[in-house]
Parts: C-alpha cells; structure tokens; sequence
C-alpha cells in the first residue's frame, strides 16, 4: 500500500468519526425542565410597606392585640428591638429589599410564643419558609448573646428541681380551680 492511499484511508476514517460523532450529539437532546419562579406571587407582592404597616397597625391597636401575637409588651418590643436590631439588621441589595429588623424579631417571638409552624407564619408574614428559618435562628443566636448577661440559668440538678416543682405546684394550683369552677 502507497503512502497516498493510506493517507486516503486515514483522512476517510476520520472524517467518518467526525460525522458520527456530530450525528450522535445532534440525537442527543435535553429535556427543558419547566421554567421556576425565584418567588411565588404571595412573595412577590409583599413590599416593606406591607409588613411594617401591618405591625405599626397591631402596635398602635389599644386593644392588646401586639401582646397577642407576640406574647410581649410594645415596651418590652422595643427595648429588645434596641438591643437585638444592630445584629439582625440586613442591607438592601439589587435584588430586593432587606426584611426589618423589626419584622425579624416579631416573627421570632411569635413562633417562639405560639409555636406556629414555619408554613404557618408563611402566610401571616409573607416570606418564604426556608427564610423564616434562617431568620429565626439568626434572631435566636443573638437574642442569647445580648440577653446572657440578664437572665440566669440553674446552674446545679437542685435548682432545676425546684423550677420543676414550682411549676408542679402552679399545674396543682390551676387544676384545683378549674375543679371549684
């Protein structure tokens, strides 16, 4: 075999990889997956506003409802607003404004107060579960750095117990009212 022929054989072997090859990607398609939102329409409708009016609507109210929601005094709020607020406090960004500090710390105290699940407080403050999540823990971590120093907690087994048996004798209290009424 001539060196012109072999040259021919290689050039024709190649260019056959080279079409089945470029045949084989174009069989090859990806599956478009369906276009997702980054939010969903509840989200995406909620403003600053929105929040903040909602809350100043329930702070302002004479009738208590703030302490309902939140288990606290408007007074007791803000003074832990004051101090909580540097830490929580995010900045806005091209995206989408930041949640308020205020607004982070009322959704906390209502789960911490109510036990409302995440789904839950989804809807009452219109941010997303998995950021409800994220801001409670962020709120948690610096409620117990900022309040550590005010509030004691039992340091031996002997004063758990006594909390406990106060809180037994208090459960006996209630039940034996319930009883007369």
């Amino acid at each position: 075999m001539d060196v012109e022929a072999a040259a021919a054989i290689t050039l024709f072997a190649v260019s056959l990889y080279h079409y089945i090859d470029v045949k084989n990607k174009k069989v090859i398609k990806r599956k478009r997956s369906k276009k997702r939102w980054w939010m969903t329409e509840i989200h995406r409708n909620r403003s600053r506003l929105t929040m903040e009016k909602q809350l100043s609507e329930l702070h302002s109210e004479p009738s208590g409802e703030f302490k309902k929601l939140t288990r606290m005094s408007t007074i007791d709020f803000e003074y832990l607003l004051q101090k909580v607020s540097p830490i929580i406090s995010k900045k806005d960004t091209q995206f989408r404004p930041a949640i308020p500090a205020r607004i982070r710390l009322a959704m906390t105290l209502r789960l911490l107060a109510s036990g409302d699940s995440y789904e839950s407080l989804h809807f009452l403050f219109k941010i997303s579960p998995q950021l409800i999540s994220e801001i409670v823990i962020e709120v948690c971590k610096a409620l117990v750095h900022i309040l550590k120093n005010e509030i004691k907690i039992p340091d031996s087994v002997a004063e758990w117990l006594e909390i406990e048996n106060g809180f037994k004798n208090k459960e006996q209290w209630q039940v034996s009212i319930q009883s007369f009424t």
